[in-house]
C-alpha cells in the first residue's frame, strides 16, 4: 500500500540517499533500536559488577529486542513534552519490562540521563552506517585506481581558470582523486573506530550510580580497585562496542566534530572527483562519460550525468550541515539546552548524504567511459597555442627570453586571427626560422610530448596509497 501519511519523508526530495544502506540505517527506527541496545547495554554493564541482578540484565535484553511493540510515531509524539525521544522510549521499556519481571523494571535506565542513551544511540548509529561508507569509498578508489593504470599515457587537454593549458596525461586527475578518496576513507575508518559510548548521569559525575549503589548496599562488588563509575564506564562501552570515553562528553563534543569533519572531507573528495566528470561530459567537452546517463523529461536524447550530480548536490550541502555540528563544540553548562538537540538531524543528514555520495560514487567510478578521440580532438583545438609554454623555455635558450616572448605572441595571434597552425605562424618568424629545424619545431608543438611528470606522479600516488599494486 502506498504511504498516505503526509508527514511521511520516503526520499523524494533527496534521490542521492534514496534506497541506500545508509538511508535504513539512519531512518527513525534505526535511532530506536541504538537507544533500546544502549539501554540493554546499560543494565549488563551494571549487572556485571553487581549494581543490578543478572535476571533484570536478562529481562531488559528481551524486552528490548522486541522491537516491534515500539511505535516510532508515537514516541516522536510523545518526545514533545520533555524535549528528546528517549523519556517515552524508557517509559515503554520499562513497562514491557514489568509485563515479565516487575522488579527487573526498576533497573531501567537506572542512574543514566537522557543524553547518555541518545547520544551512546547516536554514536551507534553512526557506527552502523559507516560500514557500508567504508566498503562504497574502498569500491570508488579501486575502480580509479584501474582507470588511471589503464590511460596512464592518454594524453588530453588541461585546464586553469577554466580555459585550456599545458596538457597532462588523463591520469592524474583520477588519480588525485582515489588519492583524496583513499585519504577520506582511512580518516572515516578512524572517526569510526573512536566513535565513544556516553555515559555521565544527570550532571556527568557518574554520581546516581554510587548513589544506587549504597542504597542497596551493593557494596556487592567487593573490587577496591578502580573506581567504580569507570568501571562502569568501561563495562558499558564494552556492552555497547564503542570505544570507552576519558570523559563524560555531555558539553564536550569532539567526538561529534570529528565526526562532522570526515564527513565534510568526504563530501569534498567526492564531489571533486563529480566536478571533473561533470565537465569532462559537457557536450562540447566529451572527454568521460558515465556508463548509464539519466534521462530528461523534455529532451529524449540526453544522458545526463546524474550520479555525477547527486554527488555534487551533495557535497554543496554537508560542510553547512557540518558547520551545526561544528557549533556544538561551544555548548554551556554541563548539559546544554538547545546545542545538543540541534546536532540530531544535521549528523544524520549528514551521514545520509554521504552514504548515498559513496555509493553514487562508487558506481560512476566502476562505470566511467573514457573517450581517447575527443580527447585527442580537444588537444588539437588551440591549433598548437596550449604548448606555449614548452616553446617559450626552448626559444628563449635559442634567441633569449624578451625576443621569445615577442615572437611566440605574434606567432599566437597569427594563430587565432589567420586561423593556422602555431608551428606555421612561428616559421613565419624570421629569429624562429633559422633556429629551428622543422622536425624540431614539429615535435615541439605536439602537444602529446609534453607530459613532463605525470607518468612518474601517477606511479608515485598510486604507490603511496597502495593502489599501484593491489587495486582495492
Amino acid at each position: 500500500m502506498p504511504s498516505t501519511d503526509p508527514a511521511e519523508d520516503l526520499g523524494l526530495l533527496s534521490p542521492g540517499q534514496a534506497g541506500s544502506p545508509v538511508e535504513a540505517a539512519t531512518g527513525d527506527a534505526a535511532y530506536v533500536r541504538a537507544m533500546l541496545d544502549a539501554e540493554a547495554a546499560l543494565t549488563r554493564a551494571q549487572a556485571a559488577l553487581g549494581l543490578a541482578p543478572a535476571a533484570a540484565a536478562q529481562a531488559v535484553t528481551a524486552a528490548a529486542a522486541e522491537t516491534a511493540r515500539y511505535d516510532v510515531r508515537d514516541l516522536a509524539l510523545r518526545a514533545r513534552s520533555g524535549g528528546n525521544p528517549v523519556i517515552p522510549l524508557v517509559a515503554d521499556l520499562t513497562a514491557a519490562v514489568a509485563e515479565h519481571d516487575r522488579q527487573a523494571a526498576a533497573h531501567v535506565h537506572r542512574g543514566a540521563t537522557s543524553q547518555d542513551i541518545l547520544d551512546t544511540a547516536c554514536m551507534l548509529v553512526a557506527a552502523r552506517a559507516l560500514e557500508p561508507v567504508l566498503a562504497d569509498l574502498g569500491r570508488a578508489a579501486g575502480a580509479l585506481a584501474r582507470l588511471v593504470a589503464e590511460h596512464r599515457d592518454t594524453p588530453m587537454a588541461g585546464r586553469t581558470l577554466p580555459t585550456q593549458r599545458a596538457p597532462p596525461t588523463l591520469a592524474p586527475p583520477p588519480a588525485g582523486c582515489a588519492s583524496r578518496v583513499l585519504a577520506a576513507r582511512a580518516g572515516v575508518a578512524a572517526v569510526r573506530a573512536a566513535l565513544p559510548a556516553q555515559l555521565g548521569g544527570a550532571a556527568g559525575t557518574l554520581a546516581a550510580f554510587h548513589a544506587f549503589a549504597e542504597a542497596d548496599g551493593s557494596t556487592a562488588d567487593p573490587d577496591p580497585g578502580p573506581d567504580l563509575g569507570l568501571r562502569l564506564l568501561a563495562g558499558y562501552a564494552a556492552e555497547t562496542g564503542l570505544a570507552e570515553p576519558t570523559l563524560p562528553w555531555h558539553t564536550l563534543r569532539t567526538p561529534v566534530a570529528d565526526l562532522a569533519g570526515a564527513l565534510a572531507f568526504t563530501a569534498g573528495a567526492l564531489g571533486k572527483l563529480a566536478a571533473d566528470v561533470l565537465l569532462m561530459s559537457r557536450t562540447e567537452i566529451g572527454e568521460l562519460g558515465e556508463s548509464s546517463g539519466g534521462g530528461s523529461s523534455a529532451m529524449p536524447h540526453k544522458a545526463n550525468p546524474v550520479r555525477a550530480t547527486l554527488i555534487a548536490a551533495a557535497a554543496r550541502q554537508v560542510p553547512a550541515l557540518a558547520s551545526v555540528l561544528y557549533a556544538g563544540l561551544a555548548a554551556e553548562d554541563e548539559r546544554p539546552a538547545g546545542a545538543w538537540h540541534a546536532e540530531w538531524q544535521p549528523l544524520r543528514q549528514a551521514l545520509r548524504l554521504v552514504g548515498g555520495a559513496a555509493r553514487d560514487a562508487a558506481e560512476l567510478a566502476e562505470g566511467l567511459r573514457v573517450h581517447p578521440n575527443r580527447m585527442r580532438d580537444n588537444l588539437d583545438a588551440t591549433d598548437g597555442l596550449i604548448i606555449s609554454e614548452r616553446l617559450a623555455a626552448v626559444l628563449a635558450a635559442l634567441i633569449g627570453r624578451g625576443e621569445a616572448r615577442q615572437a611566440l605572441s605574434r606567432a599566437s595571434r597569427r594563430t587565432v586571427e589567420q586561423g593556422m597552425e602555431l608551428g606555421e605562424a612561428l616559421r613565419q618568424e624570421p629569429g624562429i626560422a633559422g633556429a629551428l629545424p622543422q622536425d624540431r619545431l614539429r615535435e615541439l608543438t605536439d602537444p602529446t610530448r609534453y607530459a613532463g611528470s605525470s607518468g612518474a606522479l601517477v606511479d608515485r600516488a598510486l604507490r603511496r596509497t597502495g593502489t599501484a599494486q593491489n587495486p582495492i
